[in-house]
């Protein structure tokens, strides 16, 4: 039996039968990252790793444990692991160790998990490939060739390839989602403020959400009731306790928004997509039309917003808290040096925009203008939801595309996001389920919910993945 390719459910029951070990589970997985290419991991927490399996094996004899004890996962080098390295893939941020854990990781380590080490992802999240990454690139294990998605591009590859039985990801525009499908795993991007994102490091604050990424939707479930709730330390989470619902597909009504079946997304793509509609018809779904009209300014309308509140954010990396610290001729050189070395160019481009549509004379122009378009996109889903209980689309308008191909071209980079984003403006939860393949490339269906409607979304995913 090969460890590794257990799902959490399967693992906790080798665990609690005595089958194996949990040290036994991390050494499988601790071995199989030292012979992987794929460039999924910045660092690997091998002593963590032991310990937190020896710690979690004594838990396990005495016989109260929950799903996760035991069980090794890896995290977004985004999210802060107490004493580890956390980079952000940035060279502003390589030598940075973590002062305390995210919340998230609070949870998981009370739940008794094993974390693995910390996964690559696009510069401080900046991407849609992990080839913003300063620390290279990460492969996509269906094709080595090829990207993995981004910015959870290395939690994906991870999972995907057997690395970590799950994995923590963040979703800003489609960061979770995204490589999920990309990758052909089940991602989770949670409704903003159902989970704490109290040490994860920030991009845009108003759009960065805490997620799971697992190998299928009961995983899925599993990790992110474990993560999820309210928390002090984090004016935006919500008291939010995870009910399961069985929601079965006869009489639900799907939402299918005119919109993303447009020109732009691959025939292939689009072919798996309406072919799981179909199938969810023929089960007994009532399939609805729907129009989200402001979905076509989302790109442009988060190309001001997210920058804007990047420019903000980063401003704390100046060469004198955190990280990398240029010496400089006065104050100004070496604010000037630090940021110019230590950051790469789409975190430059995204900083430089964002300083602009918050600059005078322009404010009302752009940043207020999209934070009104925001809103008629809020209004484009609250209008629809009166209509339909969920929305089924695309994840990406194609696979996995190779690495290098949209590298010298931002704006078709840009449009890999371009089905995420717009629910990413609402604050609503949504779930990649992998449901095809063209040729040996992952393709996923998008599930879309109301508000903290995670438990309607989970378990339609499960009815469409138990059908693949």
């Amino acid at each position: 039996m090969d460890l590794t390719e257990l799902t959490i459910k399967q693992a906790h029951e080798g665990l609690k039968n005595g089958e194996f070990t949990s040290v036994d589970l991390t050494k499988a997985y601790l071995e199989k990252i030292k012979q992987s290419d794929l460039n999924a991991f910045l660092s690997v927490t091998e002593d963590l790793a032991l310990e937190m399996a020896e710690i979690a094996d004594e838990k396990i004899k005495s016989g109260n444990f929950g799903l996760l004890c035991g069980i090794p996962c890896a995290i977004k080098d985004s999210i802060m692991v107490a004493d580890e390295k956390c980079t952000a893939a940035s060279k502003i941020l390589e030598n940075y160790s973590a002062p305390y854990d995210a919340t998230v990781i609070s949870k998981l380590k009370e739940a008794g998990a094993v974390i693995l080490g910390k996964t690559n992802t696009d510069e401080f999240t900046m991407g849609s490939s992990t080839e913003n990454s300063a620390f290279g690139v990460t492969k996509n294990p269906h094709d080595k060739t090829r990207v993995p998605g981004g910015s959870s591009g290395g939690s994906a590859a991870a999972v995907a390839g057997n690395l970590a039985c799950y994995a923590l990801g963040s979703d800003t525009g489609g960061s979770i989602r995204q490589p999920a499908s990309l990758c052909g795993v089940v991602g989770l991007c949670p409704t903003y403020g159902a989970v704490s994102r109290y040490g994860l490091i920030a991009h845009a604050s108003s759009l960065d959400q805490i997620g799971p990424i697992a190998k299928n939707v009961e995983d899925s479930k599993t990790v992110f009731e474990a993560i999820c709730g309210r928390d002090n330390m984090d004016a935006t989470s919500v008291d939010y306790k995870f009910e399961e619902e069985k929601t079965g597909l006869k009489g639900l009504k799907i939402g299918v928004p005119k919109e993303y079946f447009a020109e732009g997304l691959e025939p292939e793509v689009e072919k798996i997509i309406r072919n799981e509609i179909q199938k969810a018809e023929i089960a007994g779904a009532e399939i609805v039309e729907i129009s989200l009209p402001s979905s076509q300014y989302a790109l442009a309308c988060y190309y001001i917003i997210g920058p804007a509140e990047i420019s903000a954010n980063l401003a704390r990396f100046d060469g004198i808290k955190y990280g990398l610290s240029e010496p400089g001729n006065d104050l100004l050189d070496v604010y000037l040096k630090s940021k110019g070395h230590g950051f790469g160019a789409e975190v430059k481009r995204r900083i430089m925009i964002g300083t602009y549509v918050l600059s005078s004379g322009y404010y009302d122009a752009y940043y207020k203008k999209a934070q009104e378009v925001r809103q008629l996109i809020r209004q484009d889903f609250a209008a629809a939801f009166e209509k339909v209980d969920l929305i089924f689309c695309p994840v990406s308008p194609f696979p996995a595309f190779k690495i290098g191909e949209k590298a010298d071209d931002p704006i078709s980079m840009y449009l890999a996001d371009i089905y995420t984003i717009p629910m990413k403006l609402a604050g609503l939860p949504g779930i990649s389920v992998p449901v095809g393949k063209i040729g040996n490339l992952p393709v996923g269906l998008q599930i879309i919910g109301n508000h903290f409607q995670e438990n309607k979304i989970l378990s339609v995913a499960g009815l469409v993945e138990s059908k693949e």
